[in-house]
């Protein structure tokens, strides 16, 4: 999932220092820096899913479809869930910078868990690139802004613009090059390669520090001690519950990883609930703001109705991929794991023709409304698995399908990103109420958390059999396209709910 603004624009270089395109040298070092993060991110990822399923002959783990595929889901979800408190951290103990040095690390030593032939070591392996993850996603982007000391610096929005480039670019090149070495090579070398990914980016990270803007190095609210060794005591006392409990379920015999899946799975989805509860009770908010986040919503459940379809790109799609599509095109062959570089490369491919279409139907005053872009995203995502429903039809009686099935479904999937994701982004920074102001963009990323949780709660209780099939793909198809109708349906009420945020 990338983000996808496009608008460049020049200004002059500050008058002594050095630049990186015309932009503060900090710029550089937080594009590498998750350039390599996302390269060891999406390499496993793309290996993830295909290593669970393997045969034991074939060094994978032989685990079934619906418990892999919920693995994946559920490590999705806590990824974003954890950049809330990812945020809180670097807001009240570390400051971005140390937040972001220590998210890092501890993402690379996930990663070599990974690479040791341990089923122990995979899982527990998962636990520390989520918990790392968290905390580098929710502070690096501040730091791109940190950079410029006025918001209407005019190289704002270009700097971010190049800083997605390296999500992407970090994004496409992962399952081309970890990939390949994961599937034909070794599975526990690629895993490593991860990790050496993000120890490359963490040493750059390190070395150019001294570029970034000392606001990154702030502790915005620090946490008073009283109420810091509080939270410190009710922390290690959840921890100590949980560890006695499992504790006595492992002694009992009766420990599985689905033990972990289905409370994670609730707490992802309770998470959205508790969060979105305890601001429409806020007696500070003001009745507008109190009706606008009633409006937004209806964009949250729209999304996590999307995300839940999006994210299985590294599930159920991998799966076809893995097991039912040919792994040659036109005389050449590939590891089934390329496929998941398709995404950032049609995002890169199209972006900028998205960011012209916008930007040519506002100057004739028909740019579609939020409501309506968010209908659109949902009918396209709804029909990449009518798509997906269509290429299992075609793959029954082990058939293996020619790879433009795939292609075309993840080409439909991006343009759905592409009016969704962004303008998601922009209408929740929009219709945030001042006191929630920074603490929105934490809500947006719960969206992914709901829809990654409900997929892992369909795909356990669903089982081998259903998950991947035919219907299984055309259902939840019907439910986005529905989804989509709906809201688009409903754009009169929801503009009333907005008010001026419309």
């Amino acid at each position: 999932m990338a983000s996808t603004t496009l608008e460049t624009e020049a200004r002059p270089s500050p008058p002594s220092g050095r630049t990186f395109l015309g932009h503060p040298r900090g710029l550089a070092t937080l594009f590498m820096t998750e350039t390599w993060e996302r390269f060891s991110f999406y390499g496993m990822r793309a290996l993830l899913l295909v290593y669970m399923t393997a045969t034991h002959a074939d060094g994978g783990l032989e685990k079934g479809i619906a418990l892999s595929t919920a693995v994946v889901s559920v490590y999705s979800a806590m990824v974003y869930l954890l950049a809330v408190p990812g945020g809180w951290i670097a807001d009240r103990l570390l400051g971005a910078r140390r937040t972001v040095a220590l998210g890092g690390l501890i993402i690379m030593v996930g990663h070599f868990m990974l690479a040791v032939p341990s089923e122990v070591f995979f899982f527990a392996g998962l636990v520390p690139i989520a918990i790392g993850s968290g905390l580098l996603k929710a502070n690096i982007s501040t730091m791109v802004g940190q950079l410029y000391d006025k918001d209407d610096d005019a190289r704002r929005d270009g700097g971010f613009t190049i800083f997605y480039m390296g999500i992407n670019l970090g994004s496409f090149l992962a399952p081309l090059v970890i990939g390949t070495v994961g599937q034909q090579v070794n599975w526990h070398l690629g895993f490593a390669l991860a990790g050496v990914g993000m120890a490359l980016g963490l040493i750059q990270y390190l070395l150019g520090t001294r570029h970034l803007s000392p606001r990154s190095d702030v502790v915005a609210s620090p946490l008073p001690r009283t109420e810091g060794l509080a939270l410190l005591r009710k922390a290690a006392l959840w921890l100590a519950a949980a560890a006695v409990f499992y504790g006595v379920v492992a002694v009992s015999g009766h420990f599985t990883v689905s033990w972990v899946l289905w409370p994670l799975s609730l707490i992802g989805l309770a998470a959205p609930v508790l969060v979105f509860a305890r601001i429409r009770r806020d007696p500070e908010l003001t009745r507008p703001e109190r009706s606008r986040v009633g409006g937004y919503l209806w964009f949250f459940l729209a999304a996590a109705v999307f995300w839940m379809i999006y994210d299985q790109s590294g599930s159920t799609l991998s799966v076809f991929a893995d097991q039912n599509t040919a792994g040659s095109l036109f005389g050449f062959s590939f590891p089934s794991s390329w496929f998941q570089s398709l995404n950032p490369l049609y995002i890169m491919a199209l972006a900028p023709v998205f960011a012209w279409l916008w930007n040519a139907a506002a100057r004739r005053g028909r740019n579609p409304s939020t409501t309506a872009k968010f209908a659109f995203g949902l009918l396209m995502i709804g029909a990449s698995f009518l798509v997906m429903m269509l290429a299992m039809a075609a793959a029954s009686g082990g058939v293996k399908v020619s790879p433009l099935w795939l292609a075309v479904v993840y080409l439909v999937q991006t343009v759905g990103e592409l009016t969704l994701s962004p303008v998601g982004l922009s209408v929740t920074t929009k219709l945030a109420p001042a006191k929630y102001a920074s603490q929105m963009m934490g809500v947006w990323f719960l969206a992914v958390t709901a829809g990654d949780c409900v997929a892992a709660v369909a795909q356990l209780l669903l089982g081998d059999d259903v998950v991947g099939s035919t219907w299984y793909f055309a259902v939840q198809g019907l439910l986005a396209i529905a989804a989509g109708a709906g809201l688009f349906a409903a754009r009169r009420r929801i503009g009333t709910l907005l008010g001026d945020g419309r």
